[in-house]
Order: structure tokens, then sequence, then C-alpha cells
């Protein structure tokens, strides 16, 4: 029996085949994660961000117009609301309901190995303090390892935009990066 494509799936989830939506979970819900875990560095927090963008592809299944790949539309769904958390903690902090440090200590990616964890703890904190669109281009292009034009349809922006904001992203990422080293 030959495998279901996403657009496939996404059809059959748009006429309430949970199925459907159970085959795209196990799909994508990896990539999903590990997005969402770059931009929050909380564990608990991605996978909540992950739930969150399923139940929204679950409800937005009918609105889907198969203009983009369903990869590039959930990557979608998943930066929009890891930022949207993002700010909800910012909000949060100011307000004085909870904490947030401009870095989160001591996170570590679950995929890095032990070696690189400490270099790793320290990028990635680098990456935290990144603005939101350069963030974004960043993971998208050199973590999730995007292609430039699907890292263009995700943001939706032009080609050349996403080539700004990388450069930009190396940019900053350097001077946070050297700081560190002056300061160790």
């Amino acid at each position: 029996m030959p495998e279901i494509n996403d657009q496939d799936l996404i059809s059959s989830m748009a006429r309430g085949d949970t199925q459907a939506m159970k085959a795209l979970y196990a799909r994508h819900a990896d990539r999903v994660y590990n997005t969402a875990l770059v931009y929050l560095q909380v564990p608990n927090d991605a996978e909540e961000v992950a739930q969150d963008v399923f139940t929204k592809a679950w409800r937005s299944a009918a609105k889907f117009k198969g203009n983009s790949q369903v990869s590039t539309w959930l990557y979608r769904i998943t930066v929009n609301t890891a930022l949207s958390k993002l700010k909800k903690r910012k909000r949060k902090s100011f307000l004085g309901l909870g904490e947030l440090t401009k870095e989160p200590t001591n996170f570590s990616h679950p995929e890095t190995k032990l070696e690189f964890a400490e270099e790793q703890q320290t990028l990635y904190a680098a990456i935290y303090g990144l603005p939101a669109r350069q963030k974004t281009a960043f993971v998208l292009s050199y973590i999730e390892n995007l292609p430039r034009q699907q890292v263009a349809d995700v943001m939706a922006i032009s080609l050349k935009a996403v080539e700004s904001l990388l450069i930009r992203s190396k940019k900053s990422l350097r001077v946070s990066l050297a700081d560190y080293k002056q300061t160790t």
C-alpha cells in the first residue's frame, strides 16, 4: 500500500479523519517539537507549543489551500505559536507574574553530544537573544536545514530578505559569542 502524502492527509483531516491527523502528527511531531524547543528552550513549553500546532492544523485543515508544502505550513504555525509563547512570557515577566531571564541558563538541546554541551549552551543562549525575525531565519536555515526558499515561504518574505536576516543574525551571533569568550 503506497504511503499517503501530506496534502492528502490534510484533505482527509478537513473531512474529520482522525487517523489522518495521527499520521501527520507521527510524521512531523519531532520537527515541530525541536523547532519550538530551540525558540523556547524549555521542554514543557515546547511540548505545549507542539500540541497547539497540531490542534491549529486540525482546526484549519479545511483552509489549507495547498499553495505551499504542508511542512512549510506547519513550520509557519510552529514559529508563530512559539513567538506568541515568548511574548506571553515577556508580558508575565513585565507584570511581575513570572520570571524570565534574557538568556535561559544551561539550556542544552537533547540531541547535543555531551562533549559539545557547553559550547551548545552558549550558542543557544546567543540564538535566544536574537530579534524574532533573525532568530526565525537562523533557526529554520541552520538548525532545521530548510532550503532558503522554504524559509522565505515560512516567513512570507522574499529570498533576498531571508539572506539579509541571515547576514545580520550571523553578525549578531559573532558579537555575542565573542563577548562570551572575552568574559570566560
